[in-house]
């Protein structure tokens, strides 16, 4: 995650907290994104469906520009915008002309309405974004940042929006300050992947985090691979883990190779989607999109869903029937190909190359956008392969292994000290056995 900058910290006006994340670029696609051209990005990433019966993205998405006439006029402290309903929810746009506990500075917050009646305990979580409108647009000024807003923390944005000097260069025209939301109310699930953001605003926001959510998938699957190859790695332990595979029937290998869904995607969704990290509906989104091909590839074992093409799909590791992960190889080829076989390459020619400062944007176009959409439903797919991998690994087989080591442990255990029972026995009776034969061989003499 990229850190923010020293000038644009994400808080409440009633606190200090800085949260992290921040636009990496103020290029948004006003031509691309929003035309509505044909596309061909990956099935399900264009769609706005979802497992759940509530209210779709798009349906808790929405959009308002304050015109602030006169600006140059204006003597109050902060001013407050109309309020508007988005997701069901009151906003407002709170700004303060020469900041709040800054100075020289425009402050910019996004605030709930009539907060004082929510009640203790209920919240909202919204990612938005504010922007200053440029009269060249290339030069207009984003923010973006994921907030969960409450009774307590109400209100959010950054002290240090944007240095007034700033302001007076093509952001006042007509003595008019024009400043636009987006705003995308977040129905998050405990229990599964969810969709998070509207088409159109997903879009624009993989333009400016995709380097960002490929490093938080890639690092993760790095991470675990490199855990596995250790694992391999140390020949003893592997040797006694193939053993123990090896040793029990094959049904007890099947029941311990799958998974309910629920179960992991539970876990999948604490570990994914952090609030105040911008990039965490992205990531969910991605993630989203990941399952929903990998549930198309395992149908399209029967010559149906047309998912990715087929030269760029890697092995798949596990599928889905009905409502269980499955993997669908034996384990130990599984952990061998997962911890060898080397990660797809970065994209070079992808948004990591995009700047910040306003200049040309030839290289933004729908193709590029496409090939973003398509690299991260992979990298999604992936994360989640590897998650399952590493859940079922963890928590189910290696459980057994531990318990199966334990056992033979404990056997060898009672075994060592049956063995010295019996020594102590042998050695208890030896006495009495060479008395004996002394006396007999006494005897014997005797009676000669």
């Amino acid at each position: 995650m990229a850190g923010i900058s020293s000038n644009e910290c994400r808080v409440g006006r009633s606190t200090d907290v800085i949260s992290s994340g921040q636009a990496l670029a103020e290029w948004r696609s006003s031509e691309q994104v929003e035309n509505g051209t044909p596309s061909t990005s990956p099935a399900y990433w264009d769609s706005d469906d979802s497992d759940d019966t509530g209210a779709k993205p798009s349906e808790l998405y929405g959009k308002y520009t304050w015109k602030i006439q006169k600006f140059s006029q204006i003597n109050k402290r902060e001013l407050r915008s109309n309020a508007f309903d988005v997701g069901g929810i009151k906003w407002y746009i709170l700004i303060y002309p020469q900041g709040c506990d800054v100075y020289d500075h425009l402050s910019s917050f996004l605030c709930v309405a009539n907060h004082d009646k929510l009640l203790p305990g209920l919240s909202h979580v919204a990612q938005f974004t504010i922007t200053l409108v440029n009269k060249d647009p290339k030069k207009s000024k984003y923010s973006d940042t994921l907030h969960q807003f409450s009774k307590k923390e109400h209100d959010w944005g950054w002290k240090k929006f944007m240095e007034l000097s700033k302001v007076l260069d093509g952001f006042i025209d007509a003595d008019t300050l024009t400043i636009k939301v987006q705003v995308q109310v977040i129905r998050e699930r405990a229990d599964c992947l969810f969709r998070c953001l509207d088409f159109q605003y997903r879009r624009e926001l993989v333009c400016v985090y995709f380097t960002n959510v490929e490093q938080i998938c890639l690092r993760f699957v790095e991470e675990r691979r490199g855990k596995l190859r250790k694992f391999i790695e140390d020949k003893a332990r592997w040797s006694s883990f193939c053993a123990f595979w090896l040793g029990i029937d094959q049904n007890a290998r099947c029941r311990m190779s799958r998974e309910k869904l629920d179960s992991i995607l539970k876990v999948v969704v604490k570990h994914f989607f952090i609030v105040k990290e911008v990039t965490s509906t992205l990531v969910m989104d991605s993630l989203y999109n990941g399952l929903k091909a990998l549930e198309g590839q395992t149908k399209s074992k029967k010559g149906r869903a047309k998912l990715l093409d087929a030269e760029e799909m890697p092995a798949p590791i596990v599928c889905v029937e009905e409502d269980k992960f499955v993997l669908v190889d034996d384990v130990l080829l599984l952990l061998e190909r997962v911890a060898l076989e080397p990660l797809p390459p970065k994209d070079e020619k992808g948004p990591q190359n995009r700047t910040m400062d306003g200049g040309p944007r030839e290289d933004f176009n729908k193709d590029s956008i496409e090939r973003d959409e398509r690299r991260l439903t992979e990298l999604g797919r992936r994360t989640v392969e590897i998650f399952v991998l590493a859940h079922i690994l963890s928590n189910k087989i290696e459980v057994s292994y531990q318990e199966a080591l334990a056992l033979k442990r404990q056997e060898e255990l009672i075994r060592e000290e049956e063995e010295k029972k019996g020594k102590k026995i042998e050695q208890k009776a030896k006495p009495g056995a060479i008395k004996k034969g002394k006396k007999a061989k006494k005897n014997q003499v005797c009676m000669t």
